[in-house]
């Protein structure tokens, strides 16, 4: 695998050695791996355009990235994922909002990126395109339901990819490859106009290979506020994690921050715990509510996981939904309360190194969304950060703030230790 290039290496390039280099570096990737990550790639003639389109003068100036395949691109088809979302949903005719700015800001549009069916999983399994797996450990997902993006920047093809996060989506991959990956926040402008899976919990997000280009990013996209002091923040451990994970990820934690205190722990823990089905039970509901209308005539069409849990949703009670959604209240009250106090909680972003198919268990997806839920049922912004661990698989850390421009994030991603 060539080497990967960062955003200042892609920007030296002329447009015709960054589209001969970039479709280089797909023809590296096996053809199982090409089906499952690609959902489309101009030729080489186009790509040179798009390059040579671009203001090098900008922020993202000759930076290409691939756009997970529930944004919308002009006169191309949204598959997320499926093989009949294009047949019951016109062809869209604009840009996703999130696409269109970060044309202005130079980057380039290498293609779109496969994903979990509907974005509706964490293994980044799809049985319509083929499984996407780690690009430096065959035989180990990347996660998902980003995958085909985290596969991407994970294997030097592009230095910056598009993804969303509804439960980990971002989150997981960014912890199994090894990534820094950031997750906004629901019905902001960058996901309004992105195909939906759960509107309460959907966010637009992305990866970057490096600290340095995850804290460019972010400043030309978001911005941050300025901090006279040092931030302040807490490790939250979690119970449950393969103990080799838990103590990378302990470590880490400790260079940046302290452990939260007892007392904080057990209260978290406790305010926390329920999170996981509570996101379960609400994004069944909303996906349910969102496939109804074609459900019926395209069931067989779908990943039979996928159909499981969208069914699940039907059959859910009116009761059963508002007690997830009063869940939902006392954990952002719970929220509201740490963030009175602190800047920033850390929490593992896996309990567990990149999962072998076998692996993909439903005993493992409870132990990742609990980790992962009580952000997602906040509505926070995360920045994930990677973990390494012994024989180069990785783990990852939740810098889970309460802003997008939070002062945390540079801070974070300035420090020696991600640079």
């Amino acid at each position: 695998m060539i080497a990967a290039m960062n955003f200042a290496a892609w920007h030296d390039l002329t447009p015709e050695d960054a589209a001969r280099h970039l479709l280089a570096r797909v023809a590296s990737l096996s053809p199982d791996q090409r089906r499952a990550t690609l959902a489309s790639l101009p030729d080489e003639a186009a790509l040179t355009a798009r390059f040579a389109a671009s203001d090098r003068s900008s922020p993202f100036g000759a930076v290409p990235y691939f756009a997970k395949d529930l944004f919308d691109v002009a006169g191309e088809p949204t598959r997320a994922g499926s093989t009949f979302l294009p047949e019951v949903r016109p062809l869209p005719t604009r840009d996703s909002a999130l696409v269109a700015r970060l044309r202005t800001l130079g980057a380039v549009l290498a293609g779109k990126s496969h994903l979990h069916e509907f974005a509706y999983g964490l293994t980044g399994e799809n049985p319509h395109y083929g499984d996407c797996e780690h690009p430096h450990f065959p035989g180990r997902t990347t996660g998902g339901s980003s995958s085909g993006s985290a596969a991407l920047v994970a294997a030097g093809v592009v230095p910056f990819a598009l993804g969303t996060d509804t439960g980990c989506s971002v989150r997981l991959p960014a912890a199994f490859c090894g990534l820094h990956g950031f997750r906004l926040t629901p019905h902001d402008e960058w996901i309004c106009d992105v195909f939906p899976l759960a509107p309460t919990f959907d966010t637009a997000g992305w990866f970057t290979t490096t600290a340095a280009d995850m804290r460019h990013a972010l400043g030309a996209l978001i911005g941050w506020r300025q901090s006279e002091r040092e931030p302040r923040g807490a490790y939250l451990a979690w119970p449950g994690m393969d103990p080799e994970v838990a103590s990378a990820c302990q470590r880490t934690a400790d260079t940046f921050c302290l452990p939260a205190e007892a007392a904080m722990q057990r209260d978290l823990h406790e305010a926390f715990v329920p999170a996981a089905d509570a996101y379960s039970t609400i994004v069944a509901h909303e996906a349910f509510a969102g496939h109804r209308a074609w459900f019926g005539q395209y069931r067989e069409r779908y990943d039979p996981a996928v159909r499981a849990r969208i069914e699940a949703g039907s059959r859910l009670t009116g009761q059963q939904v508002a007690a997830a959604k009063a869940t939902l209240a006392s954990v952002r009250l719970k929220w509201t309360q740490y963030f009175l106090t602190f800047d920033f909680l850390v929490l593992a972003a896996a309990p567990c190194a990149a999962l072998t198919k076998a692996e993909c268990t439903l005993a493992n997806r409870q132990r990742i969304l609990a980790l992962t839920a009580p952000a997602s049922v906040g509505g926070l912004p995360v920045l994930t950060l990677p973990v390494p661990l012994p024989g180069g698989l990785t783990a990852g850390l939740q810098v889970i703030v309460n802003h997008p421009q939070s002062p945390v994030l540079p801070w974070v991603l300035g420090r020696k230790e991600f640079s």
